[in-house]
Parts: C-alpha cells; structure tokens; sequence
C-alpha cells in the first residue's frame, strides 16, 4: 500500500556526512535528488523534520554554566539553521519546499501553524518543520512522532545509518541479523535498541503511529518506503 503522506525525519549527524561539523553538500544533493524523484512517481507528501546533532545537541551542551533549557534552545537552533540550508538546497534542485519554524524567527522563515503547513502540503511542496517542539526537553525525534499525528502522515521514516533494527550493533558485530518487524511494546522494552528516544517511541505507541527505520544512502530505498514496499524494520502493533 502506498502512502499519501508520511514524515521522514533525519539527523543532523546524517547531513553532515564526511565532515564533522555543519551541511556535506553532497549529503543534501543526493537527499534532494532522492526526494524529488520519489515524490515525481508517487502521489505522496513530504513533511520533513531535520535534528541538530551536527552543531549542537542539547542534552551533551547543558552543564559549565549553560542551563539545560538554552542548551535545548541552541540544539533546536541548529534544527532552524539545517531546515534552512535544505530549504534553499532542495529548491535549487527544482524541488518546491517550505520551511515552518516552531522557534520564533520571522525575519527568516515562516511561523509554524496547522493551517498554514496543511495548505503547503496541499499545494504539492515538501514540507520542513523546524525548531523541533519548540520546547526543552523534547528531542526532534519526539517531535517528528507529535508532527506527524498532528499533520495526519501515515507513517514516520525515521533515517539512521544502517538498514533498519539489529539483534546486536552490527558496527561491532559481523552476525548481527536485520529484525523485519518489532511491535512497540517490544521497541520501548529492549534497551538495545536506541534508533529513537522512548519518549518518541511511547507517543508512538500510546497513539498506534507506524514508525519504519531504514537506509536512506541506499538509492531507491526512500522510494520503496513511500510505495508501501517492505524495507528496513517497521515498528507497529
């Protein structure tokens, strides 16, 4: 089954890709090359919510001075200062796209509001929320799971680096073996499995929202998700 529309939500670390700090132009180009051709051959919306961990990420920046509140202001901070940069990056690749801010910016993007992201859905842009919740304590991945419920997405793509859910980090172990499926009791349970926060996975299953971890370097492999194929680890019931 094919979905109408969905919320893929990428790291920050992702974007970086061979550098250790900011935006890998590359990186972006290929997302942007991926995205535009999936949504060409689908009739599928995009909502779009891009962490900040390639500048700063809130809970690793609180302490010597810095409360934890600002420090969850600048991780989301640098969510605005990414959405920015795909924004004009994916435009430049003929790919119409909105950037939504939930951090009070308007002298460089629109305020985020249900109507207004609903008509840029409706009008056939990708759609990019940034700034998180737009509160502490709240991590993106939380609010790409409270975004998508409040924006009607089918399912939330959450990007990671490998194909899905391992039994065991298969960074470190050759035998590590793919898990197809996990139900959400199974996900929030198993400590090992660290792809989201818990917060984000029981809002996720408090709420029955179908969540598919994939690859998204794999050519094809964003196109797959939207058209309903099976890939990487869906968590569901």
């Amino acid at each position: 089954m094919a979905y109408k529309r969905v919320l893929l939500k990428l790291s920050g670390e992702q974007l970086a890709g061979k550098y250790e700090f900011g935006v890998d132009p590359e990186i972006a180009a290929y997302l942007a090359k991926e995205i535009k051709a999936t949504l060409a051959q689908s009739d599928c919306q995009l909502v779009l919510i891009i962490g900040g961990g390639n500048m700063v990420r809130g809970a690793k920046a609180a302490g010597h001075g810095i409360r934890r509140v600002t420090a969850d202001q600048m991780g989301m901070l640098s969510g605005l200062i990414n959405s920015m940069a795909m924004t004009d990056i994916f435009e430049a690749h003929g790919l119409p796209t909105r950037c939504l801010s939930n951090v009070f910016a308007e002298q460089i993007t629109e305020n985020y509001s249900y109507r207004r992201a609903e008509k840029h859905l409706e009008q056939g842009r990708v759609l990019i929320v940034a700034g998180g919740s737009g509160r502490p304590y709240v991590t993106h991945d939380t609010a790409a799971v409270m975004f998508a419920l409040e924006l009607d997405c089918e399912v939330v793509l959450k990007a990671t680096k490998v194909d899905g859910v391992y039994d065991k980090d298969p960074a470190q172990s050759d035998d590590a073996v793919l898990i197809p499926h996990m139900t959400f009791h199974e996900a929030v349970a198993n400590q090992a499995v660290a792809v989201m926060d818990k917060a984000a996975l029981g809002l996720a299953l408090e709420q029955r929202k179908p969540l598919i971890v994939f690859n998204p370097m794999t050519p094809g492999n964003l196109a797959s998700a939207v058209s309903g194929n099976p890939i990487g680890t869906q968590i569901s019931e």
